[in-house]
């Protein structure tokens, strides 16, 4: 088994959050506060201190030094992996990370729907663990006016890939779980680094297609 330790949005006060113990550390986006390179050295001086084998982290809207410094922002951060519109295998899971959310005024990483449909294509069949910052279409993404606010284009390629797990972030209101036709999407939003990191445990694949053949016998 491979335990997932998930958490979004500490925009800077990660020192705030508890980190519980696991193979696998995800953040799923908005890990600083102002978006400049200092904020991403403090970030990754606080990862470092973290005992986790594999950590993965993607960019959020509030990330600007990593769409406008891209090449400094990456130097920085050397406790992890960095993912942006790519893969990565860990414990013997794929996962894919993307930072793209729909248009909301003038943040980072956010497109119309129609260029994040091609964004999203990009994403593999077979992933096992799905990282975007922001949600699909109706679910987890409820915004507390009421409002839908994740990406419809998300939604229908997740129906599509079917990952294991989905993590994401970005409407901090909407944090929680929910498991739906096999993948279990979470909203790991904090409130600004106040809060816990969410655990997931999967099956190792391998051990997972033994226990089918198993039952098959």
């Amino acid at each position: 088994m491979v335990r997932i330790v998930c958490v979004a949005d500490t925009h800077g006060f990660h020192t705030h959050t508890h980190i519980p113990p696991g193979d696998v550390l995800i953040h799923a986006g908005d890990c600083t506060r102002h978006g400049t390179l200092e904020d991403i050295d403090a970030f990754n001086a606080w990862l470092g201190t973290l005992p986790h084998p594999h950590k993965v982290v993607i960019a959020g809207n509030h990330d600007f030094a990593f769409q406008e410094a891209p090449t400094a922002a990456r130097q920085r951060l050397t406790h992890a992996i960095y993912l942006e519109d790519a893969a990565c295998t860990l414990a013997g899971l794929t996962f894919y990370g993307s930072p793209w959310t729909p248009t909301f005024f003038d943040w980072a990483f956010m497109l119309p729907e129609e260029q994040l449909a091609a964004k999203w294509q990009a994403i593999p069949a077979g992933v096992d663990i799905l990282i975007t910052h922001g949600p699909p279409r109706g679910i987890l993404d409820r915004t507390h006016r009421g409002q839908s606010a994740g990406s419809a284009t998300l939604f229908e390629r997740v129906q599509i890939v079917q990952p294991r797990l989905h993590v994401f972030g970005h409407i901090h209101e909407a944090a929680g779980r929910a498991e739906i036709d096999g993948t279990i999407f979470l909203n790991a939003s904090t409130a600004l680094g106040h809060g816990c990191g969410v655990v997931v445990t999967l099956a190792h694949p391998a051990a997972e297609r033994a226990e089918l053949a198993d039952a098959a016998r």
